[in-house]
Formats: structure tokens, sequence, C-alpha cells
């Protein structure tokens, strides 16, 4: 019975009618992609400034200055939705010890009425890290330093107010 119903179904999707093929039809056109309007995978308010080699425009330098002899990466800063704060991202290079390079950000950002906290030890990888945070904890920076070759790469990521730069 079940040898039966599978014959039939097979026979069902099977012809012996040949293929016909239309000799007229491009194969090139079938292929070619025509393009089609998306969806903007962004968002394209002007709010979103990112710089290659430098700052980008808006960025809060006088709380997170470059330190003296360093080479901007890569930044970026942009509004966070429903809120007063910006998110900040910096990456830079420079030749400096690690302890000196976290200095140079401490100072101002300790100025600034932030609190610091470092693990006892920096995660396997990196030379030191440090978070900073003020008044409620909705402002947080989180640095990390990679020392590599005598050359240190810092890392610096999180969310500030921008009456604060």
């Amino acid at each position: 019975m079940l040898a039966a119903a599978v014959a039939g179904a097979v026979a069902a999707c099977s012809t012996s009618a040949p293929a016909t093929v239309d000799p007229t039809a491009s194969p090139t056109r079938a292929l070619t992609a025509e393009p089609a309007p998306s969806e903007t995978l962004l968002p394209d308010d002007g709010a979103t400034a990112s710089a290659v080699g430098r700052l980008a425009d808006g960025f809060p330098s006088a709380l997170l200055p470059v330190p003296a002899g360093a080479e901007v990466l890569v930044s970026s800063v942009h509004p966070v939705d429903g809120s007063d704060l910006l998110d900040v991202s910096l990456n830079l290079r420079t030749e400096q010890d690690a302890a000196g390079l976290l200095e140079a950000l401490r100072g101002p950002l300790v100025a600034a009425g932030f609190s610091e906290s470092s693990p006892p030890a920096p995660e396997p990888g990196l030379a030191a890290q440090s978070t900073f945070s003020r008044g409620d904890g909705s402002e947080l920076l989180v640095v990390g330093i990679l020392d590599r070759d005598g050359v240190r790469t810092l890392t610096l990521g999180g969310q500030v107010r921008p009456t604060t730069a």
C-alpha cells in the first residue's frame, strides 16, 4: 500500500514531456540585478559625527583631551536618544607609558567631578584599565590601554553630558 502511494506521488511530480527553452530569452538579463530602493541602515539626522585621524566634530575635548604626542586613530560622538547624554568613543596610539597615558585622562575627569574605579589588576592583555563615573552613574567612561611592541593603544568609550565638555 505504501509503495503504491509513493509511486503515485513520484509519478505526479514528473513528466515525460521534454522541457521547452525559449531561445529568444537573454540569459544575462535573467541574471542581472535591478537596483531597488532599500531602507537606510543608519539614521541620517546629521547628529552623529565620527572621524578617522582626528577628533569628531562635537567631541568633548575639554573633558577628554588628547594627550600630547598621541595620534587619534578614530573618534565618534552622537546624542543618546531620549536623554541629554552623548555617546563617545576614542581610540588613540602613543609611545607614552600606560601610567602616564591614564593620568593624562584621569586629571581632567577627576577635576570635573568623576570618580575612578580600577580593578585590582587589568584584564589579561591590557596594561591598564579604569572606569570613571559621575553623579547617578549615567555618565560612565571605560578606558583600556593595550601595550604592544613599545606602543600603547588607548580605547575609551561611554556616555557624558555635553555640558561637561
